[in-house]
């Protein structure tokens, strides 16, 4: 009778797990996808929030980023992405050449582990891929260094990034919220790096009609 009264709660922790390890789950093999997804992070977005505290690299004082990349990822087309596709090792003497564009040392050898492990790439050639797509999309001036908040709908700031950036399709990069605030942009590329129409699953996630960009500080 004592398992009856709690079996709801501990089916719920099973699941839990189950749905964690599926998330960490090794699945796809190097080279075999269909196109990336470049996730630049708002990062005074992420330092407002609870991990922010815990990371002195990207939040600490005087470490005023805007967009960062927080990782080129590998998709597949119909939706979903490969990920931890070997143990391959990255080259740790690569890190300091990538905090500019991900400064965070942690953040860099997890993109590694789950996401640059799927692109056919070692570590080296990875990242100079990484930092290849990032320097091709133009951050609009408007959001390269705010010193005040901005207030405008997403479609605004959609509008901004498409004038910076000429060959983006209009359903080729996607702009994500928490809450109100802007928290990421993401742009679909080809294994190329020319832009391209997002596949299935990359699609905006503001959903209040303004947004809020939090500014550099």
């Amino acid at each position: 009778m004592r398992f009856r009264k709690y079996w709801p709660l501990l089916l719920l922790v099973a699941l839990s797990v189950v749905f964690a390890q599926d998330r960490n789950a090794r699945r796809g093999r190097p080279g075999e996808f269909d196109y990336y997804v470049l996730s630049l992070s708002w990062s005074p977005e992420y330092c407002a929030g609870p991990n922010g505290g815990r990371d002195p690299g990207q939040c600490g004082e005087r470490r005023q980023f805007g967009f960062i990349t927080h990782g080129l990822w590998p998709q597949y087309e119909r939706g979903g992405w490969p990920q931890f596709c070997s143990a391959e090792p990255m080259d740790n003497r690569l890190i300091d050449g990538l905090l500019p564009l991900m400064p965070s040392p942690r953040l860099i050898r997890h993109e590694w582990s789950k996401h640059g492990t799927c692109s056919g790439f070692d570590s080296a050639g990875y990242f100079r891929l990484v930092r290849k797509a990032y320097e091709s999309v133009g951050i609009p001036q408007r959001y390269r260094r705010p010193g005040d908040a901005i207030r405008q709908s997403p479609s605004e700031l959609r509008a901004a990034f498409r004038a910076e950036n000429p060959p983006l399709p209009e359903d080729g990069f996607a702009v994500y919220c928490t809450g109100r605030f802007l928290s990421e942009v993401r742009v679909c590329l080809d294994k190329d790096l020319k832009p391209r129409p997002c596949g299935s699953g990359i699609r905006d996630g503001c959903r209040a009609p303004e947004l809020i960009v939090r500014p550099v500080r």
